[in-house]
């Protein structure tokens, strides 16, 4: 997989991309978790979201934030690290120009910053928000919540409880014109350890497939 080096807001950013042969196969960036507790491209969760999508037929990349690995700047409190993801999408975009559908996928921290990233990009189709931190980030920004898309979690999650999780998706139920999909985990944790990794990927390929034959948002 080919290693990429793009321009951020303040500096390089390092990224793994993945290209379809299909010069109009939808595109998909996948964000990581929180920088300072050891988040980066290569969490075991990010990786195999980015291999789901790619298996799926869509251009893939994912990305350190500022700060981590290769990437230049430092943590910035999520405010950056938004910018940072709106540079990755604009990069996606300016390689893959006929690409109809544009998905964004998150896990933890990168959830936050993923459904912050939406709000700002009208382009975006369709979002997978893997654990959402709903405890620990305000998640109110969304009104309205501009795409359709799965919200997924543990039930057994210590990092983001599932009440919390439970009343984010309450929240944007009431919203019109949309619908989120949310789907538990039963025994799983924030991680996703094994065996509870297949299902929760099987979760999203199942739900990502049913979407792309839809011409819905």
């Amino acid at each position: 997989m080919p290693e990429v080096i793009f321009p951020g807001p303040e500096g390089r950013l390092e990224g793994r991309y993945h290209p379809q042969k299909d010069r109009d196969a939808p595109i998909a960036i996948v964000l990581h978790p929180h920088p300072q507790f050891g988040g980066t491209m290569n969490n075991k969760v990010v990786y195999n979201l980015h291999y789901a999508f790619y298996k799926m037929g869509f251009t893939v990349l994912r990305f350190n934030f500022r700060g981590v690995g290769r990437s230049q700047g430092e943590y910035d409190q999520g405010v950056g690290e938004l910018s940072d993801a709106a540079s990755a999408l604009d990069y996606l975009q300016s390689m893959n120009q006929n690409s109809k559908h544009c998905w964004v996928a998150g896990f933890s921290f990168g959830a936050w910053i993923g459904m912050q990233l939406l709000m700002r990009r009208p382009e975006i189709t369709g979002f997978v928000s893997v654990s959402p931190p709903a405890n620990m980030y305000d998640f109110s920004f969304l009104a309205p919540c501009p795409s359709s898309g799965l919200i997924i979690n543990g039930t057994n999650d210590r990092v983001a409880p599932p009440a919390d999780t439970r009343g984010l998706v309450n929240k944007l139920h009431e919203q019109k014109g949309i619908s989120i999909t949310h789907e538990e985990i039963d025994g799983s944790g924030h991680f996703f350890e094994d065996p509870h990794m297949d299902t929760m990927i099987g979760s999203v390929t199942g739900y990502v497939k049913r979407r792309l034959t839809e011409t819905t948002r």
